[in-house]
């Protein structure tokens, strides 16, 4: 199939190599430097899901005639490349791979409310090396849905196709999934801060009890919006009661176990990389997100608008702050 992917971070890379490898006609849409590089060397990708070294098309615009079309640009980028690419996704199903919650709407939006909009939640862990270039460090499956209700035809055909390259399946009562999802996000933050990876916050008896308390803040907001947040990929149905209801040291024991699911290579997570390369965070989409949605229900989120905050700060300053310095901050 021809198969567009808008995007060439990490997730893309990933995707389009594995898409690639599996014998589809990928063609990646990025920016002008980027598609240069990847036309001209093709797509590498090593790691969890083996070595491939793979020849696709690349420009900053996608080709009309798409069988299939993928964003995977971070959030904040997502309406302005999904509207430069809008031509030729007229006749195309569109696939938003976004973190946070808000991929479908700002693609239906984006193409005219077109009703052909699937989301994608991605549970493998990878990390961009150059451009083209990525190490995938945990594998992990793709979920495909829309909206609350069952999957429908159209997503489980979607899921089809990717599944001839890596683990895929469609997902009922996809908004659940979504907030199990960011709640698996919520692993962004604290590397960000301290510049380490989410392995060692995992180990860090101050770092993550803060972690779990932020989960605990997002579970309690998403209850507050009547969302059900389903078993996900690492973290369980019986985890997410535990982050809202179950003792703070069950919380810890779940926050703990979700930075092992990344595997045992340390991985930055993606906010982490996007201030190394000096580039603007989802922050705002993960815990900011969940923040904005509190203060709107009336219910106090300080650990998410601390967090939030302390990411802006690092991604202004570009100086991380130590463990203890973080603990402090959200203590305060």
């Amino acid at each position: 199939m021809r198969i567009g992917v808008i995007g060439a971070g990490a997730v893309g890379t990933t995707v389009a190599a594995l898409l690639a490898a599996a014998g589809h006609e990928v063609h990646v849409a990025a920016r002008r430097a980027t598609a240069e590089t990847i036309a001209a060397d093709g797509l590498h990708l090593d790691g969890a899901f083996g070595r491939h070294a793979v020849a696709v098309a690349a420009d900053e615009r996608l080709p009309p005639g798409l069988d299939l079309a993928l964003c995977a640009t971070q959030a904040h980028d997502a309406a302005a490349a999904l509207a430069a690419n809008a031509d030729a996704l007229v006749a195309t199903s569109v696939v938003a791979l976004q973190n946070g919650l808000g991929g479908v709407d700002t693609a239906a939006r984006v193409l005219g409310g077109r009703r052909d909009v699937h989301g994608a939640l991605v549970l493998f862990a990878a990390t961009g090396t150059a451009a083209g270039r990525a190490v995938a460090t945990a594998r992990g499956p793709v979920f495909v849905g829309a909206g609350s209700g069952w999957a429908s035809p159209a997503s489980r055909r979607v899921a089809t196709i990717l599944a001839s390259a890596l683990p895929a399946r469609a997902v009922d009562r996809f908004t659940g999934a979504q907030w199990a999802k960011l709640l698996v996000n919520h692993v962004n933050a604290l590397p960000a801060i301290t510049g380490s990876s989410v392995q060692a916050v995992s180990r860090d008896p101050g770092l993550v009890r803060v972690l779990a308390r932020s989960l605990r803040e997002a579970v309690l907001v998403a209850e507050r919006q009547r969302v059900r947040i389903t078993g996900l990929g690492p973290l369980r149905q019986v985890d997410v009661h535990a982050l809202g209801h179950r003792p703070f040291d069950d919380a810890v024991d779940v926050a703990r176990r979700l930075g092992h699911a990344f595997g045992p290579v340390p991985n930055p997570a993606s906010t982490l990389q996007a201030i190394r390369r000096g580039r603007r965070t989802e922050i705002d989409e993960l815990n900011g997100r969940v923040a904005t949605l509190a203060a709107h229900h009336g219910i106090d989120a300080p650990v998410e608008r601390t967090l939030t905050r302390l990411v802006h700060e690092v991604e202004r300053s570009g100086r991380f702050l130590a463990p203890g310095a973080v603990v402090a901050a959200v203590s305060a």
